[in-house]
């Protein structure tokens, strides 16, 4: 299945990853976005041999929304330097638990992570290991028994929104892993890469992109705005 395209051009392809989907493969075997994305290109533009395709960002697997590949070396590097740089702007969309008290929090923690355990824990003081993570979180809406928050990043943490908001005692709906009480009926989580901003890497025009929420009667319920 081909995710929602958002945006295409000679040097980028931009999409709507579906939760659930991997972006690159792993030991499951099952068929990454990147692969998915490779035969779509190859057919829609009769390419023939291998397609070249640049994985620049990723989002974890049972997290949805907005990703960006490169169609060329020259954009995937000129890309990597602008995440490195922090030139991309990215807001994330989670729901959490009702009950935070603040309307704007900004949330400074210490993560190690542990590759065992492919898992991220957070403390209020440096560790040895430890990589400093910001995030500002804003609530937006308020449904019955959740919140939906927009989360700014100032880092780029493995697992950084997971692990910080479990943290503070909020963690995102049918995260088991950062201490959500169950998991999702699909097993994936909450939280979705809702835009993107950055300026494209050869043509110099500011791009933005937003991607849809997951077709699920809790998302649905959130105002799009």
């Amino acid at each position: 299945m081909i995710p929602e395209i958002l945006y295409e051009d000679n040097h980028l392809i931009v999409v709507n990853k579906p939760a659930g989907m991997l972006v690159q493969g792993d030991q499951t075997g099952d068929t990454p976005l990147v692969d998915i994305l490779k035969t779509h290109i190859k057919e829609k533009y009769h390419k023939p041999g291998k397609v070249f395709l640049g994985v620049i960002h990723r989002l974890d697997r049972p997290t949805s929304g907005v990703v960006v590949m490169a169609r060329t070396s020259k954009a995937l590097q000129r890309m990597n330097q602008l995440f490195a740089d922090r030139k991309v702007e990215k807001l994330y969309w989670a729901l959490i638990p009702k009950g935070l008290k603040e309307t704007t929090l900004r949330l400074e923690h210490w993560l190690v992570r542990n590759p065992q355990k492919n898992k991220s824990f957070a403390y209020d003081q440096e560790r040895s290991q430890s990589k400093k993570a910001i995030l500002t979180a804003t609530q937006r809406y308020q449904l019955d028994r959740f919140s939906l928050v927009e989360i700014q990043l100032e880092t780029g943490r493995h697992h950084q929104i997971r692990s910080q908001l479990s943290k503070i005692g909020f963690p995102i709906k049918g995260d088991l892993k950062y201490g959500a009480p169950r998991s999702n009926p699909n097993g994936n989580i909450d939280l979705h890469a809702r835009k993107l901003s950055f300026v494209h890497p050869v043509s110099k025009e500011k791009l933005a992109f937003t991607a849809s929420v997951p077709n699920t009667p809790l998302w649905l319920a959130v105002p799009s705005d």
